[in-house]
């Protein structure tokens, strides 16, 4: 089926930030990688909860509680429709992917010890390697790096040679942050598979916000996600998990909710997910979330992948005519979600960005909580221009114009 064209003045229109001018010119947001900007329709959502159904959820037996806690658990449903979970009870609510990863990572790591490995990749961002890290340090598990190839891919013959009888985890991002490189991961899921019986961990951080999911056929065992980088409220995200390995794990914190019964010398958990919700939950997150992801299908998911793929092609050729651009990430763009990280030999990354912000132009610059990845290519820092559903063709042209102004400026 043909995917319909984005109609991206339309989409514009639900995004207020976007209003905004820089000397007279529109203001272009090409940081969504970091953080994506918040359509109408989440903001009234939020609004709607704390003006007419906010108390604390479950337990509570009057009117607002109740529809609270209908508001809460209805999201948790549809999330997991839209990762096409087995159930609900998969969906642990966390404060966004570093959440969740850094509980899978305690959970799972507390049944580990100096004969096991972790592997993981030089792709990750700190949010999948400093909880391995911890935890290595901690229980004495042995942590194994996948490399990369020099166009930015994960290198799958090297991965392949690092799983083993001893593999215990395997985690990786579904998308690079650093790079745009969308991983393989159904095959890599089907490598693991055969090799090993280690549990197949995807940081979807990158992933959720831009690609159709289905966790089910993805062949994981456990996706994080953040709701901010999908049109989202900030503080809330979440873990999906097969529901086998939820209940075989030991809860990440303790506290109210998590528990079934409480005595002097032990304690007993609730049912996955509570087990991992200590404590009042981001309600008001939760629904904001579910907002965006009915906003997000409403739009269209392949349209909006198409969309960013449009963009990146012009982004790549555009910025490819200024002399001095060294772009990042695979050459095959097929492989490249909207992420396109460059530098410009000779000038640092933090004054090119400065300049393309005095022209309005949002972009990031530094090594974006992925520092092994500006290692492996020899730069201390890039400068990222990330797109999404509301970036245009003219802001692509405004990019470039604008890194051509830097180069002027920067090395006359």
């Amino acid at each position: 089926m043909q995917t319909v064209a984005l109609d991206v003045a339309a989409v514009r229109r639900d995004f207020p930030v976007l209003d905004q001018t820089v000397d007279g010119k529109p203001l272009v947001y090409l940081d969504s990688a970091a953080s994506s900007q918040k359509p109408r329709q989440v903001i009234d959502a939020i609004s709607r909860y704390y003006l007419h159904d906010h108390a604390n959820v479950h337990r509570g037996v009057h009117e607002l509680a109740r529809r609270a806690t209908e508001a809460y658990e209805g999201s948790r449903e549809r999330i997991a429709r839209w990762l096409n979970a087995a159930d609900a009870h998969e969906i642990v609510w966390t404060r966004g992917t570093s959440e969740a990863l850094n509980l899978i990572a305690f959970s799972v790591g507390e049944g580990l010890g100096p004969t096991d490995e972790v592997v993981i990749s030089e792709m990750e961002h700190h949010s999948n390697l400093v909880p391995w890290q911890l935890l290595a340090a901690r229980r004495g598990v042995r942590l194994r790096y996948a490399g990369l190839t020099d166009d930015g891919r994960l290198d799958l013959d090297h991965l392949a040679s690092l799983i083993g009888p001893r593999t215990r985890v395997v985690s990786l991002p579904h998308v690079s942050n650093a790079l745009g490189t969308i991983n393989p991961v159904q095959e890599i899921g089907a490598l693991v598979r055969s090799r090993s019986d280690a549990i197949f961990i995807l940081d979807g951080a990158q992933g959720a916000p831009h690609l159709s999911l289905d966790v089910q056929a993805l062949g994981c065992d456990f996706y994080a996600f953040s709701g901010h980088k999908m049109c989202g409220p900030t503080g809330i995200g979440g873990l999906w998990g097969r529901q086998a390995l939820l209940d075989g794990l030991p809860p990440y914190q303790g506290g109210g909710e998590m528990i079934e019964r409480v005595y002097p010398e032990y304690s007993t958990w609730a049912e996955v997910p509570h087990k991992f919700e200590a404590g009042t939950p981001n309600i008001a997150g939760a629904v904001g979330l579910s907002a965006a992801v009915d906003y997000l299908e409403g739009v269209g998911l392949d349209a909006i992948h198409q969309h960013e793929k449009s963009l990146t092609v012009s982004a790549v050729s555009a910025l490819s005519e200024v002399d001095g651009i060294r772009i990042l990430g695979p050459e095959d763009l097929d492989e490249r979600a909207g992420v396109v990280p460059f530098v410009l030999e000779g000038a640092s990354a933090q004054d090119v960005a400065t300049i393309l912000d005095a022209q309005g132009i949002a972009v990031r610059a530094g090594h974006h909580c992925a520092q092994l990845v500006v290692d492996r290519f020899g730069v201390s820092a890039t400068v990222r221009a990330s797109f999404y559903l509301y970036n245009s063709n003219e802001e692509v042209k405004r990019l470039a114009a604008g890194v051509e102004t830097a180069r002027r400026l920067l090395l006359p």
